[in-house]
This record gives structure tokens, sequence and C-alpha cells, in this order.
């Protein structure tokens, strides 16, 4: 059973490109409360309007990535206690990988990979070539379709996440018309079958605390609606080799498509958290409990990964929140 820490209430944490991820701060807050912690969630985005705002204690607006001043950030997150800092947006990611070791300076945690590591994961050719080496069965991605042979294709943006403007089972004529409306495009394989995400935790000693599979039931806009998650040990062996072969730190997602012959193809992984991986909280992996102790210097050894024995499935829907003016 769970026990409080002692000694872990003098920590504020950091929800960076907030918007509406309101499910990701109530399972923060759920961890502060397990700890026992007086712990302040604070909130930045450069939109005051975010929804996420009316979820979080503190909201801080905050300048555009690019325009952000190092200096006064770290003085914002002294003068408030800040010690965790978690990055949830693609487009973030490399900035505050490459900040890290910075802020650790200033005591600042950040929940994030090392830049050479998200690096790969937002370039999805950097990706297929990386892991292809390693044996490991990333789907073939090209910026070249004829390098591709397949009879249907997906076609999608080089760099983040995968979901943005994606084109899927298209013929070779409709996958060239799309690429004309992307950026960056690159092509790959249409693979028929079924999609699955898993979500792992990596310590800082590099070591997967725990590991949850879950299918992708409905998606919309390339997020989750309806996941169950599932066990499949070969699922599980293959993400866990994926993860050791470089620097991942914190919350892992992988996508991977399973067809009809039961081969698996990685998709993508994000080296952060995502929409639908609050039900691996659920099922047992403890994330921010765990990079909360880590940041504070604690051994996560004696707080177990204790997987549920059910299987749980996750619906997500909007819903109203009334407050008085």
């Amino acid at each position: 059973m769970f026990r409080p820490t002692e000694k872990v209430l003098n920590f504020n944490v950091l929800v960076m490109s907030l918007s509406k991820k309101i499910p990701l701060v109530k399972a923060i807050r759920k961890a502060v409360i397990k700890l026992g912690s007086q712990t302040e969630i604070f909130g930045a985005d450069s939109n005051s309007s975010c929804l996420g705002a009316y979820f979080v204690d503190h909201f801080y607006k905050m300048p555009e990535i690019e325009r952000l001043q190092m200096n006064r950030f770290i003085s914002f997150c002294q003068s408030h206690k800040i010690k965790c800092l978690i990055p949830t947006r693609d487009g973030e990611l490399f900035f505050w990988a490459s900040q890290k070791r910075t802020l650790l300076k200033y005591g600042i945690h950040v929940m994030i990979s090392d830049p050479e590591t998200v690096e790969i994961c937002l370039d999805k050719i950097k990706l297929f070539k990386t892991f292809q080496n390693y044996g490991l069965p990333v789907i073939k991605t090209s910026e070249l379709i004829d390098e591709i042979k397949a009879k249907k294709y997906v076609v999608k943006e080089r760099y983040g996440a995968g979901s943005k403007n994606i084109g899927i089972n298209l013929n070779y004529q409709e996958a060239i018309q799309h690429a004309q409306k992307l950026s960056a495009p690159v092509f790959q394989p249409f693979i028929a079958g079924k999609e699955s995400s898993v979500d792992l935790y990596v310590d800082l000693q590099g070591n997967i605390k725990g590991i949850i599979a879950r299918s992708r039931d409905l998606i919309i806009n390339g997020e989750s609606q309806i996941t169950t998650t599932c066990r499949n040990k070969n699922i599980e062996k293959m993400c866990s080799l994926f993860v050791s072969t470089l620097n991942f730190y914190g919350h892992v997602i992988i996508q991977l498509m399973t067809d009809k012959n039961e081969n698996h193809h990685i998709i993508e992984c994000n080296s952060r958290f995502g929409g639908a991986s609050t039900l691996s909280l659920e099922a047992g992996l403890d994330t921010f409990t765990w990079f909360f102790l880590e940041s504070l210097g604690k051994n996560i050894n004696p707080y177990p990964f204790l997987r549920s024995k059910s299987k749980k499935r996750q619906i997500r829907y909007p819903e109203d929140l009334v407050v008085d003016l």
C-alpha cells in the first residue's frame, strides 16, 4: 500500500501549453493528494482564455516559446517554488529537452527525454532510420513515394504529431495530391489492422518502471476517444526494447499497428504524456507520483508498479463546469 512520503511538501508543479488538458491536470492533482503534499498546480499558456486556466491553482500567461527569456522564466519558477515542469506539446518538447540541464542547476526538474532522443522522435525519417538499424519493426518512411512499395499509402507531416493533416488509405495519385498540401510530407505504406498505444515510464536510471498497452478503439482527430487496456507480452517486450535503445526519461508513448498476421509495426513515438494516457494511470502506471518523487531526490523502488488486475476502458467526453462569479 502506498504511504505518503515525509518531507515532500515544499514543491509546486508547472504544466506547459496547458490549453484544454483538463484530464492531465486532474491526474496530477491525484498524484499530489497521494503524496500528502500541499503542492499547487500552475498552468502556462500563451492564450489567457484557455479552458485549462479554470482547473489549475494559478495561471501563468507566458510568451510564445521562441520569445521566452529563460532568466525571467527561472526567476518565476524560483519565486513560486516550482520544482517540477511538465511539457505537453510536440512543438515545445525539443526546447525543454535542450534546457533541462540548465534548469536542473536551479532545482527545476523537467519530465522530458534527452534532446537527441526527442529530436529523433519528432522526425519520422530519423525515427525510421534509427530504429531500423536496431532491427525493430518501425514502419518504412520516406520522402519519396516510389521508395514505398504499397497499394495504399499514408501521407503525413515529417515533423511533430503524426495526426496533423494526415492522409490515410490513399492510392498513388491521391497520396501525391495530398502531399502537396503539407509543408514537409513523408510517405508510409497503409497497413490495415488494430491500432494500439503503449504507455511507459522510464526512471532516471533508464529503467522501465511500468508499461501498459491499450487498444485505440475509437480515434477522432488523431486521439483515442475510446481506449481499452490489454495484455500482450510480445508488444510489451518490443516496446521495452525500443525505449532501451535511446536516452528516454519520464512518460513515453509508442503507437503501433498490428496487421492480420499479428505482425507489429511501430508508427511513431511521443516523448510526452498523451491525451488518453490517463487510462494507463488508472491501470497502475503512476507516472506523476514517480516523477515528483524522483524530482525530490527520492528512491522510487519502494513505490512499485502495481498493475490493475481488471481490464479497463476509458471513454473521453465533453463535460460542463459551472463557476460562481
